[in-house]
């Protein structure tokens, strides 16, 4: 038994690796065959590092490394050194394959659309690869993450915008050119449809739904909650063939957080009795935001009943 659990996590070790790997050269070939050679800076730390290498010459992987540095031991203080492990993995891989490629990737300076949009293809891939082992590649995403703990007030989307948006504005005045920074912006939007129709599918607000029976949901929660930062619910529950009591654990999730909230599920009660289905629409904080008000159009069905009564 000890064997086989080891076994196992020898083998998720292998696979987050291989995928991570993987997803660090796919973001290599975008910075070294499109962004950097073409001066645009589509926003994060290698932004600011590829900025950087303009200015001074300076390697873009060993900035991105130095750069993250304090963002990760914040991490390591705001969240726990376990749950940063992956994205400082996912950093140094990233480093290191820039620099690396950076010796043998040739540089396209072709059309500035068509470099604006592999590059956002190749990024898209890239942070799609290491969020879908469970890691980050630190810089914008893993800061927005820090700041929203302390600013619940904003969307981690919207604090990722507003630092994006901050590099991007810069590297219009580092390389003197309006045009470098639009197309920062169109990377970024391609990279960011890619990611979300890699991740969620078509829809941002679709996911998959767990239902989960085990004596130990509360501990199951509490995991989910705290490492995954997730809301659950649980659920009054009682066996229809034991006629036990009992509780039943409520979770929806983004598509590339199920194999976490497997993970854990596993960990705490292997015996857990686990329903995984699909979530077509979800509407909150998290996922899409809920509709409008539709106050207007009440105050109009309003003044219409007014005017039959009038007339």
């Amino acid at each position: 038994m000890v064997i086989a659990v080891k076994t196992k996590a020898i083998r998720k070790f292998l696979m987050d690796a291989l995928v991570m790997t993987l997803g660090a050269m796919a973001y290599a070939v975008c910075v070294n065959a499109f962004t950097a050679p073409n001066n645009i800076a589509a926003g994060g730390v290698t932004g600011i590092a590829t900025m950087l290498q303009y200015v001074f010459g300076t390697p873009i992987g060993l900035m991105v490394l130095l750069i993250n540095v304090p963002i990760v031991v914040w991490g390591m203080v705001e969240i726990g050194y376990k749950l940063v492990m992956k994205t400082l993995a996912a950093i140094v891989l990233s480093s290191v394959m820039i620099d690396l490629f950076a010796k043998f990737v040739p540089a396209y300076q072709g059309d500035p659309i068509l470099v604006a949009i592999f590059a956002g293809v190749c990024e898209g891939l890239g942070l799609s690869l290491t969020f879908i082992r469970g890691a980050t590649t630190g810089g914008t995403d893993m800061a927005a993450r820090l700041i929203g703990r302390r600013l619940p007030q904003f969307s981690m989307g919207k604090l990722m915008l507003v630092i994006d948006g901050l590099v991007v504005a810069a590297s219009a005045f580092v390389y003197g050119s309006i045009e470098n920074a639009m197309y920062a912006c169109i990377v970024i939007f391609v990279s960011t449809s890619l990611i979300d129709s890699i991740l969620y599918g078509a829809d941002a607000g679709t996911g998959k739904m767990f239902l989960v029976m085990s004596p130990k949901v509360q501990e199951i929660g509490a995991r989910i909650m705290g490492e995954i930062e997730r809301g659950v619910t649980y659920l009054d529950s009682q066996g229809g063939y034991t006629k036990e009591p009992g509780q039943t654990l409520l979770c929806v999730v983004r598509r590339f957080e199920v194999f976490q909230v497997q993970s854990v599920i596993k960990e705490v009660d292997k015996h857990a009795f686990v329903i995984v289905g699909d979530a077509g629409e979800i509407t909150g904080e998290g996922f899409r935001p809920m509709h409008g008000d539709d106050k207007p159009l009440k105050e109009l069905l309003q003044k219409a009943k007014g005017g039959e009564k009038e007339s």
